[in-house]
């Protein structure tokens, strides 16, 4: 008789009676085996019996057998398996899955990661292909028309246990909603007029500790509207101007004064002025809130980079087509025709902001990068393993946002100027048709907008230590498995893995750049740099500091209620306050920023892996070396911070989590 001492982690349940487990070696098995009654611990010792010694372990089988699911164990969590043989050998097998009345047995690899084509054992490759073919029935692709395929699920208990929250994250989420709603009980006290009728009512209404003070100070000066495009909640939407477009029709005349008695031509060349461009807002009519047309601005704004290197808005087109009733906006305006101007600018950058860059380019891309990966990857494949964290909760944070930010009767639909309908049916597809491979590896999208020597642009410069740091990371763990080329070549659940993304996130538009197949290790390091850079920092950038830009709800209104003006000097205070959303609007909207931005205990931030997949010495020491270099990142911006008065903290490590989980 050979016996095997099996430790079995899990959750803090009474009771495993009826888990039986099998040990499955290269000469035999031993059978299904009882794990006996336990104490409440996580942690539960036992042992296996085997007439004979069974070889190499290759497998092990956790199964509940029928009738187990009493009143004492409902649900049982298990993150791993510890086996010691007999010879002293010890053998983990990761887990991490639920067993409940759906899903009542698993079976599992050992913490090695092996290529499918160095997996030699018949045995193994069966598993391999089962554990795929039960994924591929778990993950379904759904359609959106026009947008990044989703999972197919209508609603969070549609996916199993292992994608959907914890506990913990669950019961804050509706902790944080409450807090909110009752919050939101200032609506109450404040309707007794639709419209603001002052900055001061405004603050004294919404205060809140959150909003950066900063914000509320400098909201109406220029060098902070400008310098919002570098360093605020989208710093992806300037770029530098060499030719001024046909349908911006600046002139000398109109902002030489800006220019410090220069001329466009020679800012121009000199790489000083930088345009933001909203023509993907262009055409839309306006969502009707309370019976009541909204306004939608599709801009041009141009920016001068002063010698004094801030960078400040010298004019401000509010449509496309230029004409008699779309005047351009100058600093020279009235106070009031330019702030106005400027407010129309920041509404624009609320739905560019969080439709596109927010909702489409991190949220979907990494829905589309976990479904894949669940689909294609089996969990002995160090892909697998590498990009695991970094899906963690991206699947259920995603559903609840189609169901509650972008449905027929969502958030868009009752607060914001484009409307649920636009936004998902127009505004979303044109997005997508545009999105391209380079405009999200941070270091091509840097150069494509020439925004290289720019100064003040922390998002660039703590943006490129982070990729750069994740891609030395990435090249360490691919290339241990990687050994060549020919290597990447003949992974077919690789080559099926960036086949599906081409296909289903980008609707197989060859025009994007984004790769069909691989064939070299250098094109997978890149790809998966992006696809942690995505999901980690370039989600923190663009999501962590919605409520404290945004909070300032005249910095960032998600609807304004008169139409530009047609012509100058007819705005005043009033007509301010009467454009600006409505107090009902004001707070929905300022709501939904808040619970969006607050943070749950149950995250984990980047380099911090809760899951112990990999088992091989390499890979452990490229985690640990990853974790020192963020650390190292982290106390480098710390130090340049110190020295700002708007401190930019989105990408620091600490601040970064490792997945879309918000």
């Amino acid at each position: 008789m050979v016996e095997y001492t099996v430790e079995v982690h899990g959750n803090a349940v009474l009771t495993l009676e009826g888990i039986h487990i099998t040990l499955i070696g290269s000469i035999c098995d031993s059978g299904p085996q009882l794990l006996h009654t336990l104490s409440p611990s996580a942690v539960h010792r036992s042992r296996v019996s085997c007439a004979e010694s069974m070889g190499k372990l290759l497998l092990l089988k956790l199964e509940a057998r029928p009738g187990t699911f009493g009143l004492l164990l409902k649900e049982w969590f298990c993150s791993k398996v510890v086996v010691v043989t007999h010879e002293g050998q010890k053998v983990q097998f990761p887990c991490y899955q639920w067993l409940n009345h759906k899903k009542t047995a698993v079976c599992l690899r050992d913490d090695k990661a092996v290529l499918i084509n160095k997996e030699n054992n018949p045995t193994l490759l069966r598993q391999r292909q089962q554990e795929l073919e039960t994924r591929r029935h778990d993950f379904r692709w759904k359609e959106f028309p026009g947008l990044p395929w989703g999972v197919d699920a209508n609603a969070a208990t549609d996916v199993p246990n292992e994608v959907r929250f914890s506990f913990t994250k669950a019961i804050e989420m509706q902790l944080n909603r409450n807090e909110v709603l009752l919050q939101m009980e200032i609506e109450r006290l404040t309707a007794l007029s639709d419209s603001w009728s002052s900055f001061e009512e405004i603050h004294s209404c919404l205060r809140c500790p959150e909003v950066n003070d900063y914000v509320l100070e400098h909201w109406e000066s220029d060098a902070f509207f400008g310098d919002q495009f570098l360093n605020g909640l989208n710093p992806m939407m300037i770029k530098r101007c060499s030719e001024l477009p046909q349908n911006f029709p600046v002139t000398d005349e109109m902002v030489k004064q800006f220019l410090g008695g220069s001329c466009l031509k020679e800012e121009l060349q000199n790489g000083n002025l930088f345009l933001c461009d909203y023509q993907n807002l262009s055409g839309f009519a306006g969502n009707v809130i309370n019976k009541r047309r909204q306004s939608l601005a599709a801009p041009l704004c141009l920016l001068y980079s002063t010698p004094e290197k801030q960078l400040k808005p010298i004019a401000i087109q509010l449509f496309q087509e230029p004409g008699e009733e779309n005047p351009i906006f100058l600093p020279s305006d009235s106070e009031h025709d330019w702030l106005l101007a400027k407010i129309f600018v920041r509404s624009a950058e609320f739905h560019e902001h969080e439709l596109n860059f927010h909702l489409l380019r991190t949220h979907f891309l990494a829905e589309v990068f976990t479904v894949s990966t669940l689909r294609n990857l089996p969990s002995a494949h160090p892909l697998f393993k590498l990009l695991m964290p970094h899906t963690r909760y991206t699947l259920q944070i995603n559903i609840m946002a189609r169901n509650i930010l972008i449905s027929p009767d969502g958030i868009f639909k009752k607060f914001t100027a484009i409307g649920a309908l636009d936004a998902v049916e127009k505004f979303l597809p044109r997005a997508t048709s545009s999105l391209t491979y380079s405009s999200l590896c941070l270091p091509d999208n840097i150069k494509e907008r020439g925004l290289e020597d720019i100064p003040n642009y922390y998002y660039r410069d703590d943006g490129l230590q982070l990729w750069n740091t994740i891609h030395e990371f990435v090249g360490g763990v691919l290339k241990y498995y990687y050994k060549n080329d020919e290597d990447v070549e003949k992974d077919t659940e690789l080559q099926k893995w960036i086949s599906e993304i081409f296909q289903y996130g980008f609707l197989k538009n060859k025009e994007s750049g984004i790769p069909e197949s691989f064939s070299s290790d250098e094109e997978v390091v890149k790809f998966i740099t992006m696809v942690i850079f995505t999901v980690s920092g370039q989600h923190a950038a663009v999501n962590n500091g919605q409520f404290e830009f945004g909070g300032w709800m005249p910095n960032l209104p998600t609807s304004l209620r008169l139409p530009p003006p047609k012509t100058k000097g007819q705005s005043t205070k009033t007509t301010i306050f009467q454009t600006l959303p409505s107090v009902s609007t004001t707070i929905h909207g300022l709501a939904v920023l808040k619970l969006l931005s607050t943070k749950s205990s149950d995250h984990y931030p980047l380099g911090v892996y809760k899951e112990e997949l990999f088992g091989d010495a390499g890979p452990l020491h490229l985690i640990s070396e990853f974790k020192k270099s963020l650390g190292k990142v982290d106390e480098e911006i710390t130090a340049r911070n110190k020295d700002l008065e708007l401190p930019y903290v989105f990408l620091q490590p600490v601040n970064v989590d490792n997945s879309v989980a918000l």
